[in-house]
């Protein structure tokens, strides 16, 4: 059956399936007229020989090439990759091909040789999946003849962007330690090129103002632990509680609170942002803001296809993330103490 499988034709789908040749081809086009059972039948006979249509042989019959271009940086970053992931899920659901090119930073050279590659390869339309500004900016600004859908980018004209309400999220997280009785509540930002991340803090701002409360900004990570540990181990704002713009950071803050002999949450509370599968199990488990990278990569391809296809634009209202409350947030303590009386207890 392997061996079979990788000569099989059009012809043989056909005949598996008791159809015309004809018919395969509209069914794998996604041609109309043709009738449920009869699409039933080659969609099983196309699975039983493995059956790969030539990309070039659609091409020429549809006059279309059924590919989409993806530009993603953010490397392992959980956000831009969960989005990346359920992007490429959403394609292959739909029977759209995708070529990615992956990028470390925002260099505007790579980003135009990519979209180059893509246009020659005859893509259909363009994502970019970025968790910096910098690289949307440079694609959103060629003269494209394709369309371009952008995920957390700043609205301009001729861009459709699609993305999470950070700022809805980051007021969640700060109201939740308001509620909790903190009125000295830090922010540990992330980079300040990234959308969601001016977002996350213009959200925390916002609350605390609302509340009558200073805004104490403790530091500015890029959004590894590493930056979170390092902005902890030389904090000495006399804050109560943080909220990091995301997990990462505050897995990192939270480690060199520990060190210092710093309780979270007894003495400190540290609210994160995305809700990496990570977070539950951390010691002790973080409290943070959950988005939902599946419906944002579904709902990007869905948006591009209806521009691709010249369908109406659907409503791409931000989606509004959920507050997941756990162990690293707690009341704050009657006996207020400044953080350099909390780094004196040390943990035997």
């Amino acid at each position: 059956m392997a061996e079979a499988s990788r000569h099989a034709t059009i012809f043989d789908v056909a005949r598996l399936a008791g159809v015309s040749h004809q018919t395969v081809s509209r069914v794998l086009n996604d041609l109309p007229n043709v009738r449920p059972a009869t699409k039933a039948r080659v969609e099983e006979a196309i699975k039983q020989l493995r059956y790969v249509p030539s990309p070039a042989a659609r091409t020429l019959v549809t006059k279309r090439s059924r590919t989409i271009g993806l530009i993603a940086t953010g490397g392992t970053e959980f956000g831009p990759s969960s989005s990346v992931l359920h992007f490429n899920a959403a394609a292959r659901d739909a029977r759209w091909s995708v070529f990615t090119a992956n990028m470390v930073d925002s260099d505007p050279g790579s980003a135009r040789a990519a979209v180059e590659g893509f246009l020659r390869q005859n893509v259909e339309g363009i994502a970019v999946i970025s968790a910096r500004e910098g690289v949307t900016d440079i694609v959103a600004g060629m003269e494209l003849s394709v369309p371009l859908v952008a995920l957390h980018a700043t609205p301009r004209a001729g861009l459709v962007t699609v993305g999470v309400d950070q700022y809805a999220g980051a007021r969640a997280a700060t109201a939740h330690l308001i509620r909790l009785g903190h009125r000295r509540i830090g922010h540990l930002a992330g980079p300040p090129d990234a959308v969601d991340a001016r977002e996350r803090e213009r959200g925390w701002r916002d609350e605390l103002a609302g509340a009558g409360l200073v805004a104490q900004l403790i530091g500015t990570g890029d959004w590894t632990p590493t930056s979170g540990y390092v902005v902890g181990r030389r904090l000495d704002e006399e804050v109560t509680a943080v909220f990091a713009a995301n997990d990462q950071m505050a897995l990192g803050l939270i480690h060199a609170l520990t060190e210092q002999g710093v309780r979270v949450p007894l003495d400190f509370s540290v609210v994160g942002f995305d809700d990496i599968p990570e977070a539950e199990h951390l010691s002790p488990p973080l409290t943070t803001v959950r988005q939902d990278f599946e419906l944002v990569g579904r709902t990007m391809l869905a948006t591009l296809l209806d521009h691709v296809n010249g369908e109406p634009a659907r409503t791409t209202t931000p989606s509004v993330p959920l507050l997941v409350e756990r162990d690293s947030t707690a009341a704050a303590s009657t006996t207020i103490r400044t953080r350099r009386d909390l780094a004196r207890v040390r943990v035997d």
